[in-house]
């Protein structure tokens, strides 16, 4: 029992960050129906820039608050130099651009930075907790509350503000936005950064752990894009459940088979998943009026 309790501990940890990529995922997708696949690539951005921000002498607080910043920054520029631009362009054409900007930022993060692997010390220590026969560490905890709280501000932003409502209106129908007064470029721009700014924090929270480097936003923004799908695009709801359920299959197949099966077994059960309920676990079928 200690032992599924602590492989479900681990899939919870990584489940989380999967999660918020997917999220971020999620926001720009309902604002353009567009898939960023530069998702990533912000992970690993509020990552490094929070290691080199440290280690430069700032705050640990301050360097990720710059992180989180820097990186919405960059999401609003991919937005308005690349995405604005090429307003009019298929869905397919949009993705590709963004599969270029992926390409690029982990360019100059090589450049910017280096190739070695980093981390920057844990918010509360390293000492693990014992709970029932397994372990937790401190920062998984963080990264567990960060998660719900993100999902729950976003709840609250979604629901509660004009400017949430704003951009659920733009998503549902955004020539329909356009003609109640709504700007549409911000909206974008909105959900760029909000969805870069995700993607830094998660970054942030998982760096102590899982650590980062220029090239780790790729193998992250597969696994978010995944765990979007198999909860279903566009539902937010559905990316927090299919982040967990993601990490929580890698964790148990790698405990119980071995890690080099992990990755495998996760798409095999998501793909399974996709085939049985081809709009994921809770998206809505698509209706078209004629």
């Amino acid at each position: 029992m200690s032992e599924l309790l602590q492989f479900t501990f681990s899939g919870l940890t990584v489940g989380a960050v999967y999660a918020l990529v997917a999220l971020g995922f999620t926001i720009i997708y309902n604002a353009s129906g567009v898939v960023n696949f530069a998702q990533g690539e912000f992970v690993m951005l509020g990552g490094m820039i929070t290691v080199f921000a440290h280690a430069a002498g700032a705050p640990l607080p301050a360097a990720a608050a710059l992180a989180v910043v820097a990186t919405a920054a960059i999401g609003i520029l991919l937005n308005k130099l690349a995405i604005e631009r090429a307003r009019g362009a298929s869905v397919v054409t949009l993705i590709i651009i963004t599969i270029g900007a992926s390409i690029f930022l982990r360019g100059a993060a090589q450049l910017g930075f280096d190739k070695q692997l980093h981390r920057f010390p844990s918010f509360s220590g390293d000492d693990p907790i014992a709970i029932a026969g397994a372990t937790i560490l401190p920062q998984s905890l963080w990264m567990l509350f960060g998660a719900a709280v993100v999902f729950a501000a976003l709840y609250l932003f979604f629901t509660r503000s004009l400017t949430g409502k704003a951009v659920l209106a733009t998503a549902n129908n955004k020539l329909a936005a356009q003609l109640v007064g709504i700007d549409t470029d911000f909206v974008m721009a909105l959900s760029f950064g909000l969805s870069a700014a995700i993607g830094a924090l998660a970054g942030v929270l998982a760096t102590p752990i899982t650590l980062t480097s220029y090239d780790a936003g790729t193998a992250l923004a597969l696994k978010g894009f995944a765990a979007a799908m198999l909860g279903g695009m566009g539902n937010p709801f559905g990316a927090l459940v299919g982040g967990l359920l993601v990490g929580l299959i890698e964790a148990t197949t790698a405990g119980y088979l071995s890690s080099d099966y992990k990755d495998a077994a996760a798409f095999v059960v998501i793909l399974a998943v996709l085939f049985a309920m081809p709009q994921g676990l809770f998206g809505k079928s698509a209706q078209e009026r004629v």
